[in-house]
């Protein structure tokens, strides 16, 4: 048996791999179990009415007949509110990605690219904030807004991200590692100005962490949901994550006292589809330039 195998190089080799492929499968199934079963359990769960969503098997399939009931349900709540409240995040999230990338790039590029009296305390200042939850930071941040007035205005949810201190750090390291100064040096040899380098040399060469800056601010806003929660009063004024939030209130099953506008679980499935569905799509289209920008600065040649 044993020359048996010494003479089979590839069941040796298989012998010797088996741990590590036992090991790997074992974190796969973990994966499966914990994340994935909920993601497809909340796929199917759209697709029942309440009754089969108690009663059915979880991983079975409903009906497309009570997808669609579900959703006119879900688009008839307080007159096609959750299409307003996702109306509200795509105009906050957009607005929001406008200006950190105004922002984040040209001070990413300022904190890598050029000396400063202060360039040490701002770049150590961006990572404690960075590092900083922010939970933490709504409350000053709401009494900043009050004193200006716009507790209640789309200002005090976009303003407040509007510095997005991760997109300033990734632009940082991008600049610091994947960009030649030399290059930069030779354009300001030939005579332009510093503007003209950032504008012609440096940003065309950013686009990498460009994407990546704006795919995580995206998801940043788009997720948020303490800070609207304190910020604006009104139900027309809320963006989908809080909205969830006021549609899981009105579900007997999880608030009792629930009123006469009370929806059923499959609703609030399909809701939470609806919310994490812009995140997926840009995600999907996006990930070329979000591979390139993750690996940007990875090897140095």
């Amino acid at each position: 048996m044993s020359r048996a195998t010494h003479r089979n190089p590839r069941r040796q080799r298989f012998l010797r791999q088996a741990p590590s492929r036992l090991a790997a499968g074992s974190v796969l199934a973990l994966f499966v179990l914990f994340f994935a079963l909920p993601v497809l359990w909340l796929l199917l769960a759209a697709t029942k009415t309440d009754q089969q969503l108690v009663n059915d098997n979880p991983l079975s399939f409903g009906s497309l007949g009570a997808l669609k009931a579900n959703w006119d349900a879900l688009t008839g709540f307080q007159d096609d509110a959750v299409l307003q409240w996702l109306g509200n995040s795509a105009l906050y999230a957009a607005v929001s990605l406008v200006i950190t990338l105004c922002v984040s790039i040209p001070a990413g590029y300022a904190l890598a690219m050029t000396e400063f009296p202060g360039r040490r305390a701002l770049l150590i200042s961006t990572l404690v904030v960075m590092l900083m939850p922010s939970a933490t930071l709504v409350v000053p941040l709401f009494l900043e807004v009050n004193a200006v007035h716009l507790i209640g205005t789309m200002w005090s949810i976009i303003l407040p991200y509007a510095f997005y201190p991760f997109g300033v750090y990734l632009t940082y390291i991008y600049f610091s590692t994947a960009v030649p100064r030399d290059l930069l040096a030779a354009a300001r040899m030939d005579g332009c100005s510093e503007f003209g380098v950032f504008r012609h040399i440096a940003l065309p060469l950013a686009t990498p962490v460009i994407a990546l800056v704006g795919f995580f601010s995206f998801v940043a806003n788009w997720t948020n949901y303490f800070l609207p929660y304190v910020m604006l009063p009104e139900s027309s004024q809320m963006p989908i994550q809080v909205g969830v939030g006021s549609l899981l209130s009105n579900v007997p099953q999880f608030n009792p006292t629930a009123g006469s506008l009370a929806i059923e679980r499959p609703e609030l499935a399909l809701a939470t589809l609806v919310a994490i569905s812009p995140v997926l799509i840009i995600f999907l289209f996006a990930q070329r330039f979000l591979v390139s920008g993750m690996l940007a600065g990875a090897t140095k040649e």
